[in-house]
């Protein structure tokens, strides 16, 4: 009975420890998971307020793209405009230049003109001018074209004026075996004549100055596709033919190439030239007080040369005005 005893009291002891010790170890796992929940949601916060700190230099790095570009897009603008106004003021320069020189030669030349020269002068200008010239201006041709520019700024500045030449022209040539008008783009005033001559009787010119009168049609300022489809279409055989070009602008780019692919076309297999080329210059621009456009100089540059280059003469008026 004491061994039972004993083994009982041994029994009895291990089972108390037990007891005691599963009472402890909830409680630690409780604080456990207490810890790591509170742990969690720390880390859960920081998340948070990580992801919206992300969000928001999201934004301002949009932002500044944005700012960036609109920086940019200034800065191009402001290029632009600045090598607009160099341009300008290399233009102004180079005319002023040309002015100067200009001025400075019919200075000199008036106060080297003597007495004697004077008296010729005016003894030649009493001399009666024979029908092959006008003003220096060859009018021996038997037929004639004009390449009219009909662009907003003739239209607007220049169209009484051109009247007034168109007729003094027609008069040059009291009888001529044909006739053709056409803008600059080498559009015919009167497409029933496209591509042929329109005859010269008193009623086909005053027709002619009637439609001139209210004739509106495109152009861009180039008398270029005008002069080059009147030698494709209307330079045949050995006719004496003259064109007289009439505007204000060249917006090509390029005199050079002009002169060059005129030069080509108006040159037959004898190297004589089929057309003469004369041109009339509208000073549209300058004539409103404002000053003359690049275009309005080139227009001058290119007319000048090509009508040196095809046996004409070209007149750059100072005013529209009568």
């Amino acid at each position: 009975m004491a061994f039972l005893d004993c083994i009982c009291c041994g029994f009895g002891a291990i089972i108390l420890l037990l007891t005691l010790t599963r009472i402890t170890e909830p409680q630690a796992i409780e604080r456990a998971r207490e810890e790591l929940e509170g742990r969690i949601a720390r880390l859960q916060e920081e998340v948070h307020q990580i992801r919206g700190e992300s969000e928001r230099l999201e934004r301002e790095l949009v932002g500044r793209r944005e700012q960036l570009s609109e920086e940019r897009l200034a800065v191009a603008r402001l290029q632009g405009d600045l090598s607009r106004l160099e341009g300008q003021f290399r233009s102004s320069r180079e005319l002023s230049q040309v002015q100067d020189a200009v001025e400075g030669r019919m200075l000199a030349a008036q106060q080297t003109l003597s007495e004697e020269m004077k008296r010729l002068l005016a003894a030649s200008e009493r001399v009666p001018r024979t029908d092959e010239t006008v003003g220096g201006i060859p009018v021996d041709s038997e037929y004639v074209i004009f390449v009219i520019d009909t662009s907003g700024s003739m239209q607007r500045f220049a169209w009484p004026a051109l009247l007034r030449k168109m007729d003094q022209a027609l008069d040059a040539y009291p009888r001529v075996k044909g006739l053709q008008v056409m803008n600059d783009e080498g559009v015919y005033m009167f497409g029933t004549y496209a591509g042929k001559w329109i005859p010269d009787t008193p009623a086909r010119r005053r027709a002619v100055i009637k439609r001139l009168a209210t004739w509106n049609v495109f152009s861009n300022s180039s008398p270029v596709e005008g002069i080059e489809a009147a030698i494709r279409q209307l330079a045949r055989g050995r006719d004496k033919i003259s064109i007289y070009v009439l505007g204000d602008e060249f917006t090509g780019p390029s005199v050079q190439d002009v002169l060059e692919s005129v030069d080509r076309m108006n040159r037959s297999l004898s190297e004589a030239r089929k057309v003469r080329i004369h041109a009339i210059g509208f000073p549209t621009l300058f004539s409103q007080g404002e000053h003359p456009e690049d275009t309005t100089v080139r227009f001058a540059m290119l007319m000048r040369a090509l009508c040196e280059r095809n046996g004409g003469a070209f007149v750059g008026l100072n005013s529209t005005r009568p």
